[in-house]
């Protein structure tokens, strides 16, 4: 039915056409002006989408060279069975201390704890040495395949006043042992007839 068979004088005509235009104003300004910025939006999303997909891919490209790489890592570092790391610790940090002039007046009791691929054991040892002997300590032990470090150092000069004496908290990582073989099986017994 169009607006010239409903009789409608120009006014009307002009009323309508003005109600129409508002009315599809406020359907597009509801509807369809908030979904103006979707496409860039999507077009962001797809982009990054790709970019993510390409740092993977690259990623599982260098598959080989990180399984080559950890297999080069574990066979560096030194396994050590889990019940003989607190020894082999305390032994590494004597030697040390004996080796650099030292003097380990006595050590705390070892705590441990670990996470998924790491067992870590910390120490606290009362020193007395000279700074240069305490320097070469340190350094002695954080640069060999020992992998301890010092996580807390509390120094004084002692009562002559010719060495330093203190507490360091020492603390080694040791690689968990990722897979221990499990004990054989006894072979089953076989069971044999008796012949009457």
């Amino acid at each position: 039915m169009s607006a010239g068979k409903m009789n409608l004088r120009p006014f009307e005509r002009r009323l309508l056409v003005g109600v129409l235009v508002v009315l599809l104003l406020v359907v597009n300004f509801l509807f369809i002006w908030p979904h103006f910025g979707d496409w860039a939006k999507a077009q962001d999303q797809l982009d990054k989408a790709n970019g993510d997909i390409n740092k993977f891919q690259t990623a599982i490209a260098q598959k080989g060279d990180y399984e080559q790489k950890v297999k080069d890592l574990e066979s560096a570092g030194a396994i050590i069975l889990a019940e003989d790391q607190a020894n082999q610790f305390l032994r590494t940090v004597n030697n040390q201390g004996a080796s650099s002039g030292v003097i380990i007046l006595n050590n705390g009791r070892a705590a441990t704890s670990t996470n998924e691929f790491f067992l870590e054991v910390k120490q606290t040892f009362s020193v007395q040495a000279t700074d240069e002997q305490l320097v070469d300590f340190l350094y002695q032990l954080g640069s060999g395949n020992s992998m301890i470090r010092a996580r807390g150092l509390s120094l004084r000069p002692n009562p002559p006043r010719q060495q330093l004496s203190g507490n360091i908290d020492l603390v080694a990582s040791y690689q968990k042992n990722s897979s221990r073989p499990a004990p054989a099986a006894a072979p089953a017994p076989t069971a044999t007839a008796k012949k009457p």
